[in-house]
């Protein structure tokens, strides 16, 4: 113990008198490191007698406490000396000309986002939005999502520590629904809104990211069918990549806030390496392509939202912003989209006087 405790001083004068992030590293590896005394120490624990060990195993664990904040607080004074001389050593020229004309450009999901709430305004749509943390309530439960769905799983979802006032979980929303949900117990029917903005999942890869965008559109009113549905989503295609020759296909399939569900899919054609949307998908499904998913809103959710079912009748759609621009303008990895590179913010963003019109055409090219 008298050898421990001189070691522990010498090593503490050692730390006070440290002029680097470099020296005081060596001092951490040679007193907390693997092969560091204070390790050797607390491994000769284990050929200690009951009673010996009952009185060196406090000590050793003290000098080891001691030591490991003598290393935080001396980091942390060399961290902030480095601070300011930096910041005593860096200028900022206020007297530098301006540059010849202005940076910058608008970022192709914002030219997007403009490009729908054109199209969509024309058909008469109203442009809603609403809280990017969300209550499990809005989110899942009242879009006919069960407790043991699979969406809620910690894995697809961003939780939040602390409880909604209802006593549910906060999260980062994963799609847009929860706003038709917000604006039917608002606005009750008939209703014809856009939801864009920001959603999040846990995902990630070439064609996913942890946050992206999303569209979703609903229409509640008498007499609504998947007719008009599909017009819609025909009309709006038509117009976001400017061909006439768009062609839909209403694919069978299931989500538990429309009833009956289908997926969009919509006919491309091959230029070079690049999928161009537009012709028909022949009938082996080799050339179609799926944009998204949409259906009839079910009576349970237009009844959690105030609505009555037996009135009102909606369709429902929700399309990936990041997707669809990928298609119209030519980008083949969606995580440059938020990689922040001022080259590629350069060669496809847009000017800030570009704001798309349907009487100049929406398809403005960076």
């Amino acid at each position: 113990m008298t050898e421990l405790t001189s070691q522990e001083q010498a090593t503490l004068d050692a730390i006070a008198a440290a002029t680097s992030l470099d020296a005081l590293e060596e001092q951490r590896v040679a007193a907390l490191g693997k092969k560091g005394w204070v390790s050797l120490a607390l491994k000769t624990l284990g050929q200690m007698s009951p009673d010996e060990r009952k009185e060196a195993a406090p000590a050793i664990q003290a000098v080891r406490a001691k030591v490991a904040d003598a290393l935080d607080a001396r980091k942390a004074a060399l961290e902030a000396e480095a601070l300011e001389a930096q910041l005593a050593s860096e200028t900022i020229d206020l007297t530098l000309p301006a540059p010849d004309m202005p940076k910058g450009s608008i970022h192709p999901v914002s030219q997007v986002m403009d490009e729908l709430a054109e199209i969509f305004a024309d058909l008469g749509f109203a442009v809603a939005t609403g809280p990017e943390i969300e209550d499990d309530w809005h989110n899942f439960t009242a879009l006919n999502m069960d407790e043991n769905h699979p969406a809620r799983a910690m894995h697809d979802t961003f939780y939040f520590p602390d409880a909604a006032p209802d006593g549910g979980q906060m999260l980062l929303r994963t799609h847009t629904s929860p706003v038709q949900i917000r604006s039917m117990k608002d606005q009750g029917a008939p209703i014809r809104l856009i939801a864009p903005g920001r959603v999040y999942r846990s995902d990630s890869d070439a064609t996913h990211t942890p946050m992206f965008h999303q569209v979703e559109g609903l229409v509640v009113d008498k007499g609504i069918h998947l007719g008009h549905l599909k017009w819609t989503l025909e009309t709006f295609f038509k117009a976001f990549f400017e061909r006439e020759d768009i062609v839909l296909r209403l694919r069978p399939s299931y989500f538990p806030f429309t009833e009956p569900s289908v997926e969009v899919d919509v006919g491309y054609s091959n230029e070079g390496d690049r999928r161009v949307v537009g012709g028909h998908g022949d009938d082996d499904g080799h050339d179609w392509m799926e944009l998204g998913g949409s259906g009839m809103v079910n009576r349970r959710v237009l009844e959690m939202a105030g609505v009555d079912p037996d009135e009102f009748q909606g369709f429902a759609f929700g399309l990936g912003i990041d997707r669809i621009a990928m298609l119209k303008y030519g980008m083949n990895d969606l995580r440059a989209f938020f990689d922040g590179d001022p080259r590629w913010l350069a060669h496809y963003g847009f000017s800030p006087y570009d704001q798309p019109t349907l009487s100049a055409g929406v398809g403005a090219r960076p």
